[in-house]
Order: structure tokens, then C-alpha cells, then sequence
């Protein structure tokens, strides 16, 4: 493949490549200031010594701030004095629409503040990295590539950079190439491994620096300092559009249920905000599923009921969407996959898999359909988690729900129409999307902002952007540490000890206690029966809906950092109000509201519950 050749641009295409995003008043002008806030720690106290051991030089920096001076570009082209820098880039993971403005807005940043700057792109991801094959990233590529959907300017990888072999493969090329600094663009695996790049280069004195953004379409790497992500947004319009032309068809002939799964991986998060735009008959989300330890028979059981209700409506049709973690979400599907891999790890034929399963997980197994036994035994992933885009959990519901029905239908409980089902998976079709303005201006400023943190000297970051709710202008732009994004996880193994687990960024699943799940919660019953299906139709780029964000981000009220804005400023104001020579009333009244807001914080401390882990690895491990 020949990286960075550009293709034929269609007239969207080429509307598109002219599209200027819009960066916001903290990223403008020729002198954006560094602004270094308090040291930060982590979610969960009892994480904080481990993490501290596992990243000494990285962990407890400070949050970063960029604020501009908005002044005028100088007359020779160089602004603000700043070195020239090199830096290399490369994408990480599974393509999400967007990723190339980050490389846009990070080529402009540098070029822009001194035209001398060089930026490498690797070619083919981490592999890439690890040979130190690169492309000169210019003004020609980045004007084909601008605004443009796919990683297809540098190819991209899912490996990750884990093993010491290729670590040290990426000190070296680092080292090599005299890079000042490397971005890396990717999901939690991929900022987790950035993370580690960043204490190991630290500890070796590498002058490279690293910082990673966040780009994942699973929505996914989700904390109190990333809000959204790369290309999620894009994602979930484009599978809206096809969603709702099926809801319309699905009334029209009145005589289908589709059941459609998604992609997302572990998480539902592009599956419940399909759902609350598009309006489907039924949604199951993995979270609620192992929340309430549902069975494949009470998820099968709920389907049925369902149609059921619905056909005594005279309603033979309807719509049905399904996350592609649901499978793992399940208990004892999950725990089948979890013996089905250590006997894989252990070099067991796939042949031979079923006669070694415990006697319940060989019943469970044996009872499956053949074309899900097949995928269930592929190989685990990276992670260790299932191949979840190739176990087709729809058509195994739609098969089992078939079942239900002739069933019911022959004792006579069940007196309707016969049950007639479609499936689809969309995952691929979305992923090379020509992203939505929002992606293309989030992932322009987090471009710009990677090249901030970068000529400031600083290793072990995440770019930020928050407030993304609200109008670009209003958007605060910075750096989080990696280190303060982590969690550990533990697995309780039985009455046993806790197995303790590495320091990583987790995925993070849909909130329960959401706002967003309650407003699916809140009209679940109407979506159900009264087919109130929306069509959003296609992105628009231009005119009404252009400047569209996912439900999800504007119900939620996420302003983590405003509210540090907001605490220090009260703060600043105790501090001027109650100084040395006060009334009493005044100091009086200042440590007694202070004992109580001290009271208070000290009552909602988490309690170290170990959050981070699978919602169903305790489930397993005490079967």
C-alpha cells in the first residue's frame, strides 16, 4: 500500500477538504499559554500506591490549562520563537472517523509556530514504529487527507505495545529518528500503552515525550477529564440513518423483527445512543444485562414477551437492537468463553474443546447452534476478550426466539402470526465515514493541543478538550495525566485473596444511574408498543442539523473541569476574605463551614470497591 498517495475525491469529498474546523479562543493566536494546575491523583485511593510504584516519574503531574493571548500573527511567518520540533504519530487500534484532522490540527499547530518543525507519520501503525518506517507528513498530504474519513493516510495497527521486545523497539526508533516527541492515537489499550512508553522513556532519559489522544468510535474511554471521543460521534449518526430505514421498512411490510447488533466491543455506549435517536421497538444493553445477571432464557423470555404484547396490537414487525459485548455480558455465556480461552491458551484443539469443558459448560456448549459453537472457539483477542465482531449474538436470539414462538404457538399460547426474523451486524459499514463537523472539530483542537503539550516539555498526557456540549467557543482545552485516568482491577476469586491486576486505563460502560439510560428507561414502553420510530437521516454538513452532537453528550452533565475552575475560585475567595486580622464572625463562620464541607468529603470517599473490572468476572469466579 502506498501511505499518504491520497484518492479520488468524490464532490462531497472534495466540499469536504475545504471545510475549515473551528478551533476554540484558548487554541488561537500566536502565543497560547501553559497553565499548570494541582497535582492530580486517582479515582480510587486504594489504587494510588500501586500506581505510584508502577509509574514513579509519570504519576501525581499537575492538570495543564491552555489559555491565548489572541495576538496577531508576526510578519516572517515564525510565531512566538518557538524550537522547531520532530515528532512522529501514529494510529493505534480500530479506525474511527476523524482520526486524520488530528494529524491536521497537530501539522498546522507545528507549522504554525514554526515552520521548521517536522512531523513523521508511521506507516502501518505500531508495527511501523517498531521498524521506523515513516512518511514526511507535508502540506500536499494533509490537504488530501483533511477532513477525510479512514486512517488510510498511514495505515493503522490493533497490536499493542506491550511486550519488552517492542517497547524497547520504540525507545529505539524514538531515540533513532531524534524525535522530541510521539502522539499517539487510540482507545484505552492504546493510551494505557502510551502511558507505559512514557515512564520507560522517562526512566531511560529519552528526550521523546509522549501523549496520547482519544480517539475511539466504542465511546469507551470515558473519565472525568475525557468527555467524548474521536469519531463516536460520526459512528452513531451514520448507524441511526440505517437503523431508522429499517424501522420505516419494518412498518411497511409489517412483517419482520430485525434484529440488529452493533459494534462497541464490552461497552453499549454507540448502542443506547442509536437507540435515542432512532426510536427501535427494543433495546438490550450489556450493562443492564449483567447488572441483572439475565440468563439467555430471560433475555430470550423478554424478546418474546415482547412480540407477544405486540401482535395482540395486531403488530407483526418491529425493531430490536443489540450490542456486541452482550454476548460476554451474559453469565454463562461469559463464563463459557472464560474456560473456552484458558483451554485455547493451554493448546487444546478446538476439536478437542468440549470434552474438557466442566460438565455445565459442555451441556450449555453442546446446547448452541453450530454456527455459534464455531465462533465461540475462535481465538481470544489481545485483551483476552471474545472475537465479539464475529459471534453473531442476533441471529443466535432471533434463532432461540423462532424456537420460543413455534413452541408457544403449539400449546396454544401464542395465537398470532408466524415469527419472522432479519439480522444484521453494522460495525464495518460506519468506520470510514466522512466524519461529522463535531469530529472534525474535536479532533482538530486535540491536535492542536498535542502539540501544546508537547512543546512544553511535557511526557505522560492526554490531550483534552471539554464542555463539548456547548459551542466551540465555550470549549476549555488542556492535559490530563494518563497515570490519574487509571484503576486497577480486582477479581475476587471466590472467599479468597483478590487477584490484583496491572494499572490501566479501563473501559468504561454505560451508566445506569445515567442520565442518558433513564431517558431510554422513560420512554422504553412507548418506543415498545407505538412504533415512534425517528429518522435522523443522513449527516448533514451544512445548513440545519450540521452542528448536531450525540444525546448522550448534551443530557449529561459531565464539566469536570469547569467545576475545578469554579472550586479554586471559591477557594482563592476564602483565602482573601479570611486572612490575619478578621472579625471573628468572619473566622468563626470560615472553619465552620470548612469542618463541614471536610465532613462531607470525607463521607463520599470511595471506599476502594475495586470498580474496574467486568461486571461479570466475580459471577464467574464463584461458580
Amino acid at each position: 500500500m502506498e501511505f499518504g498517495a491520497g484518492i479520488e475525491f468524490s464532490t462531497l469529498q472534495k466540499q469536504r477538504s475545504l471545510y475549515v474546523p473551528q478551533l476554540p479562543p484558548c487554541l488561537q493566536g500566536s502565543h497560547v499559554q501553559v497553565e499548570l494546575g494541582d497535582a492530580t491523583t486517582v479515582p480510587d485511593p486504594l489504587d494510588a500506591e500501586s500506581i505510584k510504584r508502577s509509574f514513579p516519574l509519570t504519576y501525581g503531574q499537575p492538570l495543564v490549562h491552555f489559555v491565548s493571548s489572541l495576538e496577531k500573527p508576526s510578519p516572517n511567518g515564525v510565531q512566538d520563537q518557538q524550537p522547531p520540533l520532530r515528532v512522529g504519530v501514529v494510529f493505534c487500534g480500530r479506525q474511527s472517523p476523524g482520526g486524520h484532522n488530528i494529524i491536521c490540527g497537530l501539522y498546522d499547530a507545528m507549522k504554525l509556530h514554526n515552520p521548521k518543525s517536522t512531523l513523521l507519520g508511521f506507516c502501518g501503525g505500531t508495527e511501523g514504529l517498531f521498524v521506523q518506517k515513516t512518511l514526511v507528513i507535508s502540506d500536499d498530504i494533509v490537504a488530501a487527507y483533511r477532513n477525510q474519513g479512514g486512517y488510510d493516510m498511514l495505515g493503522r495497527t490493533k497490536d499493542q505495545i506491550t511486550s519488552k521486545e517492542q517497547v524497547n523497539s520504540a525507545l529505539n526508533a524514538c531515540q533513532t529518528l531524534d524525535l522530541n516527541g510521539l502522539v499517539v492515537i487510540g482507545g484505552v489499550t492504546s493510551n494505557t500503552d502510551a502511558a507505559q512508553l512514557a515512564e520507560t522513556f522517562a526512566e531511560a532519559k529519552c528526550l521523546t515525550k509522549v501523549v496520547g489522544v482519544p480517539v475511539t468510535f466504542y465511546g469507551d474511554l470515558q473519565n472525568q477529564f475525557v468527555e467524548a471521543n474521536v469519531g463516536f460521534d460520526t459512528i452513531c449518526k451514520v448507524n441511526s440513518q440505517l437503523i431508522s430505514n429499517i424501522c420505516t421498512d419494518a412498518l411497511s411490510a409489517e412483517k419482520y423483527y430485525y434484529f440488529i447488533r452493533l459494534m462497541g466491543r464490552s461497552a453499549s455506549h454507540v448502542t443506547l445512543e442509536c437507540s435515542l435517536q432512532s426510536h427501535p421497538n427494543m433495546v438490550i444493553l450489556g450493562e443492564e444485562v449483567a447488572s441483572s445477571k439475565l440468563t439467555l432464557h430471560d433475555i430470550t423470555k423478554r424478546i418474546c414477551n415482547a412480540v407477544q404484547s405486540r401482535a395482540e396490537k395486531g403488530k407483526y414487525h418491529g425493531v430490536i437492537l443489540l450490542p456486541e459485548g452482550l454476548v460476554e455480558s451474559i453469565p454463562e455465556v461469559y463464563a463459557l468463553l472464560q474456560e473456552i480461552h484458558v483451554l485455547l491458551k493451554n493448546g487444546v484443539s478446538t476439536e478437542s474443546i468440549s470434552g474438557q469443558l466442566s460438565p455445565w459448560a459442555s451441556a450449555l456448549f453442546e446446547s448452541m447452534p453450530p454456527f455459534i459453537k464455531k465462533q465461540l472457539l475462535l481465538s481470544p483477542e489481545s485483551d483476552q476478550s471474545a472475537q465479539l465482531s464475529q459471534i453473531e449474538t442476533e441471529k443466535l436470539l432471533a434463532q432461540l426466539v423462532e424456537t420460543e414462538m413455534e413452541i408457544q404457538t403449539k400449546n396454544g399460547t401464542y395465537t398470532g402470526k408466524k415469527f419472522n426474523s432479519i439480522c444484521h451486524f453494522f460495525g464495518y459499514q460506519a468506520r470510514g465515514s466522512v466524519p461529522s463537523n463535531f469530529d472534525c472539530d474535536y479532533a482538530y483542537a486535540l491536535g492542536h493541543g498535542a502539540y501544546h503539550l508537547l512543546a512544553a516539555g511535557l511526557n505522560g498526557y492526554i490531550a483534552t478538550v471539554t464542555n463539548l456540549k456547548n459551542d466551540v467557543s465555550r470549549w476549555r482545552c488542556g492535559g490530563a495525566p494518563l497515570t490519574a485516568m487509571m484503576t486497577i482491577r480486582r477479581l475476587l476469586r471466590g472467599l479468597g485473596t483478590p487477584l490484583i491486576g496491572k494499572p490501566s486505563i479501563h473501559p468504561v460502560g454505560v451508566d445506569l444511574k445515567g442520565k442518558s439510560y433513564g431517558l431510554l428507561l422513560q420512554n422504553a414502553e412507548k418506543y415498545l408498543m407505538d412504533d415512534l420510530y425517528s429518522n435522523p437521516g443522513p449527516i448533514q454538513y451544512k445548513g440545519p442539523g450540521s452542528d448536531s452532537k450525540t444525546i448522550c453528550l448534551c443530557v449529561e452533565d459531565h464539566d469536570y473541569m469547569g467545576r475545578l475552575k469554579k472550586l479554586q475560585s471559591y477557594l482563592d475567595k476564602v483565602k482573601t476574605s479570611v486572612r490575619p486580622g478578621c472579625s471573628q464572625e468572619v473566622l468563626k463562620a470560615a472553619v465552620s463551614a470548612m469542618a463541614y464541607v471536610v465532613e462531607i468529603l470525607s463521607l463520599m470517599s470511595p471506599a476502594g470497591t475495586g470498580h474496574a473490572y467486568h461486571p461479570l468476572e466475580d459471577t464467574y469466579a464463584n461458580m
